[in-house]
């Protein structure tokens, strides 16, 4: 996998992130950091997530509401990836059992950067051998699932040419409140206790 564009794109998403922190606590503090200084009062508006409509792995067609209710942590990614969505896959597994019983309230999406080759079926099968129990794998027809991508700031490129191609993508995961909105960038490579910190950092809120 060529790194670069991910490297740029994980880079540019947490940029983001922090800017998206920091205009929140300015608009809720104040530039003088009081609070209820501020006479505006923030939307709440995510800059990361959005409407989709796609299948899962029994063939079901889904939508963003089956974000609500639950803390989720949404990846995208590829079933032939040979580093990154294990790793990703693996550590959320790992991510699960630190957070203990809050564990039971967090559900993984795992969405597919590449229909081309991910089926339900192929997709049921590869979620079946790696990650957390009852991960969610979501794809569709090329259209939906760029729509998918843009809607969560989500790079991918085809590269290569063949049955022999992969895939470049953005390599971060998303933590979503029960509301379905923003609540957290999850960074490859962070450690799962690192991100067991986060996720239960932001239950509490």
């Amino acid at each position: 996998m060529n790194r670069l564009p991910v490297i740029v794109a994980t880079l540019c998403l947490a940029a983001a992130a922090l800017i998206a922190g920091a205009t929140w606590w300015v608009t809720r503090n104040g530039p003088s950091g009081a609070a209820g200084s501020a006479q505006v009062i923030s939307s709440g508006k995510a800059l990361v997530g959005g409407p989709f409509q796609l299948v899962d792995q029994t063939g079901r067609a889904v939508d963003e509401s089956i974000l609500k209710g639950k803390w989720t942590v949404v990846f995208f990614g590829f079933t032939f990836c040979p580093d990154v969505c294990p790793t990703t896959l693996t550590a959320m597994e790992a991510v699960k059992k630190d957070l203990g019983a809050r564990g039971a309230d967090l559900q993984v999406v795992f969405i597919t950067v590449d229909p081309e080759r991910d089926t339900p079926a192929a997709l049921k099968a590869y979620l079946d051998s790696v990650g957390p129990e009852g991960t969610i794998g979501l794809t569709g027809t090329p259209e939906q699932v760029t729509a998918a991508a843009k809607a969560y700031r989500v790079y991918f490129r085809k590269s290569g040419e063949g049955d022999d191609y992969t895939m470049d993508h953005s390599t971060a995961a998303y933590l979503m409140d029960p509301k379905g909105e923003f609540a957290a960038v999850l960074p490859y490579g962070l450690a799962p206790a690192d991100k067991a910190k986060v996720i239960r950092d932001a239950m509490k809120q």
